[in-house]
């Protein structure tokens, strides 16, 4: 697999990349290119993660077995697929009802029954499920979501792209403790914006 000769030794992550097709989370005209790193377009305006896109931002979230972990924007569901094959339970936002119908439709598919999926605003957060251990954020952001790092358990983490589109973006890791709140930089990304507020048309 491309992504052990990158470097990525985390044994849970690979195994469960290969446990989920992505050729299923992908109009069926766009098969052919699953593997690929080109941006794919799904429903509702939106594009599918890369399987590298997934794999840093599953990586860099040091997922644990035992973790409940919130991911805002569930797109095409297929990180939700991964997240759902590391950890023991998954809570996944989508603007889109559109996109939660089909990623639900997905999931069952492949007996994934330790997800939650919900339409909201992604910027809220669950706030009824929280607190979580992690925080997996899907777009990129100009600033620290407030609502969202108030949703992590003390030493819980999120993961989440800082940075405009079409400027230089960072991949970040906020930790929570008794103290506060800490900021690591994990490295560069490129990922679209985030949207605040519920679609409420599709």
């Amino acid at each position: 697999m491309r992504l052990r000769a990158q470097g990525i030794g985390d044994v849970r992550l690979l195994a469960a990349i290969e446990q989920v097709p992505r050729d299923m989370f992908l109009p069926r005209r766009f098969a052919a290119f699953a593997y690929s790193d080109r941006v794919i377009p799904i429903a509702c305006g939106q594009t599918a993660s890369s399987v590298q896109e997934a794999a840093d931002l599953a990586l860099a979230a040091r997922i644990m077995p035992e973790h409940r972990v919130l991911e805002i924007g569930t797109g095409s569901g297929y990180l939700t697929a991964i997240l759902a094959r590391m950890t023991a339970q998954v809570f996944s936002v989508e603007r889109y009802r559109r996109l939660v119908d089909a990623a639900t439709e997905r999931l069952l598919d492949l007996d994934a029954q330790n997800v939650l999926l919900a339409h909201a605003d992604g910027f809220l957060g669950l706030s009824e499920y929280a607190p979580f251990d992690r925080i997996i954020v899907g777009g990129s952001t100009d600033e620290v979501p407030e609502h969202l790092a108030d949703q992590l358990t003390e030493g819980g983490e999120m993961v989440l792209p800082l940075g405009k589109m079409g400027a230089p973006q960072k991949l970040v890791r906020i930790v929570r403790s008794a103290e506060g709140r800490s900021l690591e930089e994990i490295g560069s990304i490129r990922i679209a914006p985030l949207v605040k507020g519920r679609s409420r048309q599709i």
